[in-house]
């Protein structure tokens, strides 16, 4: 099956699936209705259609796990999307918080031939503007060691990566607080349902839900 066999809602639950499955192993049905803000009934059809088709395994009360081909597809997919936002970005100035939803309408009218061109126009590009990689023309996919910024030490300085997350909200929430890729931040302090950073030199709160969204890669301390 290729892409332009899909339907547009299909294409964002193979997205979703991949997504999730690569954050926790599988894509549980509740946290699939959550990604793609969704009443958990209102899947299974979805579901069944993807399963009948070969690109997902659901195995019920644990979750839903693409088959090979429907990696091969999510990657696909996640390809459009992330070039989709650097033409956005990159090409037509659009704010850092706002393409991920014009991107998930654009995507869906590029073609193999059009993306390679917006590749090399846009000089082979890594990673989206919120750092997460691109798929090669091949599937081929290369991320950064990295992990969620929930599980870093107190007094740890860190560099954010990555925001997996990447709704309109989300990422201007973050963006307020002047948290964004590439950006060092410092863990001050952490509390039961919160985490203090200092970023930029300001102290700054964010929940646990939007520490585990945030994704960074270690700095080594130098002592003083």
């Amino acid at each position: 099956m290729t892409t332009q066999e899909l339907s547009r809602e299909a294409e964002e639950y193979v997205e979703a699936i991949y997504k999730l499955q690569k954050r926790s192993g599988v894509a549980k049905t509740k946290e699939l209705a959550e990604e793609l803000k969704v009443v958990p009934g209102s899947i299974t059809n979805t579901i069944v259609h993807l399963e009948r088709h070969g690109l997902v395994e659901h195995t019920p009360y644990r979750g839903v796990k693409l088959t090979s081909e429907g990696e091969k597809l999510a990657l696909q997919i996640i390809r459009r999307h992330r070039l989709a936002e650097r033409l956005l970005t990159d090409l037509l100035e659009a704010e850092w918080s706002d393409v991920h939803e014009s991107a998930c309408r654009l995507e869906h009218a590029l073609t193999e031939d059009v993306l390679s061109l917006l590749e090399k126009r846009l000089g082979y590009p890594k990673f989206c503007p919120h750092g997460n990689p691109i798929p090669t023309e091949n599937g081929e996919i290369s991320d950064v060691e990295c992990s969620p910024l929930i599980s870093a030490a107190v007094n740890q300085t860190c560099i954010v990566a990555k925001i997996v997350n990447e709704r309109k909200e989300t990422l201007l929430a973050l963006a307020s607080k002047g948290i964004k890729p590439n950006v060092p931040v410092h863990i001050v302090k952490k509390r039961e349902k919160t985490l203090v950073l200092c970023v930029a030199g300001k102290e700054q709160t964010i929940t646990h839900k939007e520490a585990e969204n945030i994704w960074v890669r270690g700095v080594e301390v130098k002592p003083k």
